[in-house]
């Protein structure tokens, strides 16, 4: 057994990518203080930081963000995070980057990477982004993409997963990374209000407990916690927390923003032993796939190679309503 953390932040949005360093060594300092202040009472192996905890997407053209602020991964933040990890032998579930790559001009992915001893381990692109807003680039919205798209790590802390914010919403993703094994799924959020963690929403809470029980798995969920002014338009609400795999909360913050930490522990020996043991509530053998139809059928389509606009993802929009709207028909 051993203790995750998620840790939140609260930086102003940067202009420029140079900025970048500073909220990495804070972020370290974070990661340090954590690791060094709980030694006495526990191990913790694994942390993670939340969406947009390095850059913020300030504008709405890729091309402006690519100028700006997108960085390619890995990078000397991520160097800075594995030379932690090497230090203290745990695990870094990054913030997400903005990032950039040589193969697909004109993109930019929302991505976070996983950090070990050894280095960057993995890299998770988000999938779903937080459409009309944002106009980042899906791996979905590339012809062959080459990369793997849902990477499940295997570690000496267990099979860890990792998915980005709005990708929560859609069980389909989670699942993805329960079947390909993860054993711990982590969340690395910039989730707003009034979706955050206040009643009578709370979908915050209501989709982390529901994606651990629905897939028999812990999740470690490190919100944002940037106050209204760093991140407007929108208020944060933090309440970063840690959920088992029977969607039992063992430990939150205080709803609210700020800077906050906090630990849990994490049994994956109890959590192998019940995978094992559950003929009942054990959603992922139980799933009688062929009986779903609406998976045969695409409905946001791919935006391809070229740039990425607020209008084109309006249209597209569209004709994925005009696709479901087939799908009721039918």
């Amino acid at each position: 057994m051993y203790y995750a953390a998620a840790c939140q932040t609260d930086f102003p949005a940067p202009r420029h990518r140079d900025e970048i360093a500073a909220r990495t060594r804070r972020m370290c300092e974070l990661a340090e203080q954590t690791l060094v202040g709980y030694e006495p009472f526990f191990d913790v192996r694994l942390l993670a930081f939340p969406e947009f905890a390095h850059a913020v997407p300030i504008h709405d053209d890729p091309a402006r963000l690519l100028a700006d602020l997108a960085v390619e991964v890995p990078n000397e933040h991520t160097e800075a995070y594995a030379r932690l990890a090497k230090n203290y032998g745990c695990w870094i579930q990054t913030g997400s980057f903005l990032e950039r790559d040589e193969r697909f001009p004109g993109a930019v992915f929302n991505t976070t990477a996983l950090v070990g001893p050894a280095g960057v381990l993995a890299k998770y692109r988000k999938l779903n982004t937080w459409i009309p807003w944002e106009v980042h680039t899906s791996p979905h919205d590339l012809p062959d993409y080459p990369d793997e798209i849902f990477p499940v790590v295997d570690t000496e802390i267990g099979k860890l997963g990792v998915a980005i914010c709005y990708d929560w919403l859609f069980p389909e993703t989670i699942r993805e990374l329960a079947f390909r094994g993860a054993e711990v799924l982590i969340r690395v959020s910039a989730y707003m209000d009034p979706w955050g963690t206040q009643q009578p929403m709370d979908w915050w809470t209501l989709i982390n407990r529901t994606r651990a029980l629905e897939n028999t798995a812990y999740v470690l969920a490190a919100n944002q916690g940037a106050r209204m002014e760093h991140y407007p338009p929108f208020s944060w609400p933090g309440g970063s927390m840690v959920v088992d795999y029977d969607g039992r909360i063992l430990a939150q913050v205080d709803p609210g923003p700020g800077e906050k930490v906090v630990v849990a522990p994490i049994d994956i020996d109890t959590l192998r032993a019940e995978r094992q043991r559950r003929r009942g509530h054990d959603m992922r053998s139980h799933l009688r796939t062929s009986a779903h139809r609406y998976m045969s059928r695409d409905y946001l389509q791919p935006n391809g190679p070229g740039p990425i606009s607020i209008d084109g993802l309006n249209e597209r929009i569209a004709a994925g309503r005009r696709s479901l709207d087939e799908t009721d028909d039918e």
